[in-house]
């Protein structure tokens, strides 16, 4: 069965001054689970160390609030809708003087999953997803932002995407393999449904992390986009539809999110893992 939860119910865990951890996905929760996730809280005036060790990947999606990322002789402004990449040995402080909520995903062994993370790592690189192209589903009403991919961020530990749901929309059945699959719900509320009989209505704040060739589908509610972040360890998880016409084709549509210019060109192309986007 897929594993189904709010964050709300996560017990949270003093880490300092003003911060508290919320542990998401562990080998506790997943035994075979090759990454970890946390869920960080940082009260006004509060910060929190960012350090990732020389073997491992770690990346950071921001919930609520703002902050600055400090680390060596650079600062970055962090806002609600960024994602940043911290790279092996990356080691910064993030404060923020009114707040902030963000989700924490650290790959302890990312060298197994990505050979050339250690040897040639990336920069550190921050994205602001509403900035990103935005694609819609040739089939249905679906909308896709990518958000970590190799072409971007050049690693393949990991990969990750923003999907919009329009009201009613509703996704092919289908399953993945080669490795790890959750989704974090922001916005809107919807459905999604795992093998033969599991129903689980989802609303912002749920999580649901899908087992190894788990069959499943995901449809919006009835009121506003349902809008959630994807991620996959590694990047080659492979996606096959029950019914393979259903197999999706992603058309840009000329602007980002926000409704201008997108801040790169994607060229149409079907879903894959190999898909240089």
């Amino acid at each position: 069965m897929a594993i189904h939860f709010n964050a709300r119910d996560v017990p949270a865990m003093p880490l300092g001054d003003g911060v508290t951890r919320q542990t998401l996905l562990d080998p506790t929760r997943v035994p075979d689970v090759r990454f970890t996730l946390d869920r960080l809280t940082l009260a006004p005036g509060a910060s929190v160390r960012l350090a990732v060790d020389d073997d491992a990947l770690a990346w950071f999606q921001m919930l609520d609030g703002r902050a600055t990322l400090s680390f060596g002789d650079d600062t970055a402004s962090v806002e609600t809708t960024h994602i940043g990449l911290l790279p092996p040995g990356f080691d910064g402080t993030l404060a923020s003087e009114g707040g902030a909520t963000l989700l924490r995903a650290v790959v302890p062994d990312a060298v197994t999953l990505d050979p050339a993370v250690v040897a040639n790592p990336p920069p550190f690189r921050l994205v602001d997803w509403r900035e990103e192209p935005l694609l819609k589903s040739e089939h249905d009403a679906r909308q896709r932002i990518y958000i970590v991919t190799p072409k971007m961020f050049g690693v393949r530990a990991i990969r990750g995407e923003m999907i919009i749901y329009p009201p009613g929309t509703e996704c092919p059945v289908h399953h993945h393999e080669g490795g790890a699959h959750f989704m974090y719900f922001l916005t809107g509320s919807g459905t999604c449904w795992a093998g033969a009989d599991q129903v689980m209505a989802v609303e912002p704040g749920d999580l649901v992390y899908y087992h190894d060739r788990e069959p499943h589908w995901v449809k919006g509610g009835d009121a506003g986009d349902m809008i959630f972040s994807e991620f996959f360890v590694p990047s080659a998880v492979a996606t096959v539809w029950a019914d393979p016409s259903k197999i999706c084709t992603w058309v840009p549509l000329g602007v980002n999110h926000r409704g201008g210019a997108p801040s790169r060109t994607i060229e149409r192309h079907a879903h894959g893992p190999t898909a240089e986007v």
